[in-house]
């Protein structure tokens, strides 16, 4: 593969998006790439009793969303120049399944994700999910290191 079309960044809140934003930016412009900005959001908590959980907590979930995904459209106008196109997504899921569902879902041909104290990646083997992405993803990864 000589080209990277598509390119997805993994974001955590907690990451230093900006840093992560630099590189995916260099490489977008230099393979003229779309950038796409992902966030995986928790999944609905299930409240017992309720079908399916009472709506003042749906919706202030729903708000919580809205408002993570304004956050991310944010980071597209402020982090990558206006002549790259990309989009924001947020998903709800399980971390791992999710990212590489989207990036199969959009053909992504480099997956950067940012590691640090408190990253993605951080939590992924927090959760003892471990590698599980290295090892199931099928695509180039680029992992940027943070500082705290």
């Amino acid at each position: 593969m000589d080209t990277f079309k598509n390119i997805m960044v993994a974001v955590d809140f907690n990451d230093s998006i900006g840093e992560l934003m630099v590189y995916a930016e260099s490489l977008a412009q230099k393979f003229e790439s779309k950038i796409w900005v992902l966030h995986v959001a928790e999944p609905e908590p299930d409240f017992v009793g309720y079908e399916p959980g009472p709506q003042y907590i749906r919706d202030i979930k729903a708000e919580e969303y809205r408002e993570e995904h304004r956050a991310l459209q944010e980071i597209c106008k402020n982090f990558i120049s206006a002549e790259i196109k990309s989009e924001a997504l947020l998903i709800q899921g399980s971390t791992v399944e999710t990212v590489l569902e989207e990036a199969q879902k959009l053909n992504i041909d480099l997956l950067i994700v940012g590691t640090h104290k408190y990253s993605f990646l951080h939590n992924l083997l927090q959760e003892s999910i471990s590698l599980e992405l290295f090892k199931q993803a099928e695509i180039p990864m680029l992992t940027i290191p943070i500082e705290d």
